[in-house]
């Protein structure tokens, strides 16, 4: 195959994709593996953690189809992507002194009740941008203090998973700027480390390498990883990192665009200059991180997302096999029934663990049921529920950091589903943008390679390039009723209200 091309490995917790990309965003090749964290061997039932070394087969063993299909001498430069949170130490030789703790683990919780009844809530807020989330690094830092901590008298430093497997390709250790932001433990304002925190742990800002922002160029991939991925010696590795703060990018979203990232989870994101962490955002739940350009900051509000329609599709639809199948009939039977589902009303479970005082237990619910309600009325009520939710998380949005939406744009699986795209569009009462590529944040990552590979000057330069086949749905005439209907549904029993208080 001829052309230039790089590589992205998006490694996410459950799947593992490693994708070709053309400078104009056009995806080649892709090869992917599913992923999962594994019960820790000599850890109590429930604790979870990544191997390494099988992780890392996975990767070379998809990037190698990757490179067989395109030709290794095409590929100008290599980045990846993970998820959050989660990292692990290293000595001196490069070898883990503990393995990678899952964001799933549950050993952090009274850790992080601790932590946060000492420092404050407030005062992690305003320091770190992020709420008290359980699984946060800060959390697993001051585990590990307590629990084993040889593990850190041991190590030299603490990588990331963008930076542990980074340092599989080069050799060389650092942490991307993005990832940092998911730790709890920078002073994100002035981007540094908060050694007011790190010592909490006993730790100090030496404990971690060079931090790089997506784009710089880390290293170059070594004759070893060159055997087991197939990519050439000295190809450039570049910094990407956090996957959320990719899809921005590789969507094409404008600055005065939301960013909806819709999955089993969905996170709502606006793209802000200045940092800014007050008291509307640390009582309405709201998260800040790093940008993937340097100069901006990503601040965010995670709700329940298609988890919920999965469970109705499970309970209701669960004779239908075939999940594509499922879908479609469930999208069918809700175009059937008018706005408002006949008075069946869902209020989704709000996330837990963010806010000073939201509950880790808020329950979903499902009021207006009568005896001539089908699963269709659930369906489209529950659709309704969760765009109420994402109305309520564009206020914040708003009342937290001045950001005013002109538009919103919709990326990840629940993009893919044209009823509930509408019905965005006409509870927001503005237009919603959707791509035909699914891949926003590879996309996204691969404009980080190119500018590295030295492509592209920059990331808008990057984004502008990108050839993105886009739809647009405007609001329709029932835009008008969806406003009636989020006044009423405001204040159902239990209200949204309830659920940010005690």
């Amino acid at each position: 195959m001829n052309g230039e091309y790089v590589v992205v490995m998006d490694c996410g917790s459950t799947n593992i994709t490693v994708t070709a990309v053309r400078p104009n965003g056009e995806i080649v090749a892709t090869s992917s593996t599913p992923n999962s964290p594994v019960q820790q061997e000599d850890g109590e039932e429930g604790w979870r953690v990544f191997d390494m070394e099988p992780l890392w087969q996975k990767i070379s063993s998809c990037t190698r189809q990757v490179c067989e299909e395109v030709g290794a001498e095409n590929v100008k430069a290599v980045t990846l992507t993970t998820w959050g949170a989660d990292g692990a130490p290293l000595d001196a030789d490069g070898y883990l002194t503990y393995p990678p703790i899952c964001w799933q683990c549950p050993r952090t919780e009274q850790t992080a009740k601790e932590v946060s009844e000492k420092v404050g809530a407030r005062r992690l807020f305003d320091i770190t941008g992020y709420q008290v989330i359980t699984f946060n690094t800060l959390f697993r830092l001051v585990w590990l203090r307590q629990n084993a901590p040889k593990a850190l008298d041991k190590a030299e430093q603490w990588l990331m998973m963008p930076g542990l497997l980074s340092y599989k390709l080069s050799g060389q250790k650092s942490i991307d700027a993005t990832s940092a932001s998911t730790m709890m433990a920078m002073d994100l304002k002035n981007r540094t480390w908060s050694e007011e925190l790190l010592a909490e742990a006993g730790l100090d800002s030496s404990f971690f390498p060079e931090m790089v922002y997506p784009g710089d160029v880390i290293g170059e991939v070594t004759d070893q990883a060159s055997t087991q991925t197939g990519l050439a010696p000295g190809t450039p590795v570049v910094a990407a990192g956090h996957d959320t703060q990719f899809a921005p990018i590789g969507s094409g979203a404008t600055r005065n665009e939301a960013i909806l990232s819709s999955g089993t989870w969905e996170i709502l994101m606006a793209r802000a200059p200045k940092f800014q962490a007050n008291d509307v955002g640390f009582s309405e739940g709201l998260i800040i991180e790093q940008d993937a350009v340097r100069d901006l900051y990503d601040p965010q509000l995670l709700m329940m997302g298609s988890g919920v329609l999965e469970w109705v599709r499970e309970k209701m639809f669960g004779e239908i096999e075939d999940r594509d199948t499922a879908y479609e009939t469930m999208v069918k039977e809700a175009r059937e029934v008018k706005p408002g589902a006949d008075g069946v009303t869902m209020v989704p479970s709000f996330v837990p663990d963010t806010g000073p005082t939201k509950k880790f237990n808020t329950k979903g619910t499902l009021t207006g049921l009568t005896l001539s309600s089908t699963r269709g009325h659930v369906y489209r009520a529950t659709l309704e529920g969760l765009t109420f939710q994402m109305k309520d998380a564009l206020r914040i949005l708003k009342s937290a950091t001045g950001f005013s939406a002109d538009s919103i744009r919709v990326v990840g699986g629940g993009a893919r589903n044209p009823l509930w795209n509408q019905i965005r569009a006409d509870i927001s009462r503005m237009p919603v943008t959707v791509t035909r590529e699914k891949e926003a944040t590879v996309l996204g990552a691969s404009v980080a390679a190119w500018v590295g590979a030295g492509k592209f000057n920059s990331f808008e330069e990057g984004q502008e390039a990108l050839e993105i086949d886009t739809t647009v749905i405007e609001p329709s005439e029932h835009a008008e009723k969806y406003q009636e209907l989020f006044e009423r549904y405001k204040s159902l029993p239990p209200t949204l209200q309830d659920f940010y208080s005690d």
